[in-house]
């Protein structure tokens, strides 16, 4: 498998859709966002999504597929009130990607493209559930931050997880 990192502006929404779409209905509880919340949404929608400011967003794409299909996707944002931290958010790969490289390439490109913005640590958050994400980020370098993440529907806390991005010595 080649996998090949393409950058995505908001003309690439077309694209961006049907992966997104996959990810939403293969994991439907690791997204704040719902599969019937985007199925049916306009390109507007899509193209802000993929319009925020000072982001970036990677498809991955299989070479070997013949129809240079992506197989995965993962976006970098700044956090507007702690410009030293990024965040690492859409974090997806196809389920026939899985453990041969493909998360690893995509989060170490978000994670040099945050260093490379300035910021000194990325973060993410997971649902606390999700093993094989929580072990996927611990292997490229994340680590369970001691601050509280976000409140789920049932009372528990999605896991904030961070990686130092200073380089050390």
């Amino acid at each position: 498998m080649t996998i090949v990192l393409r950058r995505v502006t908001a003309d690439d929404w077309a694209t961006w859709r049907p992966v997104r779409l996959a990810a939403l209905a293969d994991a439907p509880d690791a997204f704040g966002s719902r599969l019937d919340d985007w199925r049916e949404a306009p390109e507007h929608r899509w193209r802000t999504r993929l319009s925020v400011p000072g982001a970036i967003d990677l498809l991955a794409v299989d070479t070997d597929s013949g129809d240079g299909r992506a197989i995965g996707m993962a976006s970098g944002v700044p956090v507007a009130d702690a410009p030293h931290r990024t965040e690492l958010i859409s974090m997806w790969v196809d389920p026939g990607g899985r453990r041969r490289g493909v998360a690893r390439l995509l989060i170490d490109a978000v994670a040099a493209w945050a260093a490379g913005y300035g910021a000194h640590e990325l973060v993410l958050s997971v649902m606390p559930d999700n093993r094989d994400a929580r072990e996927a980020y611990a292997r490229t370098g994340f680590s369970v931050a001691d601050e509280p993440g976000d409140l789920l529907p049932d009372g528990r806390r999605e896991l904030v997880m961070r990686r130092d991005l200073e380089e050390r010595p």
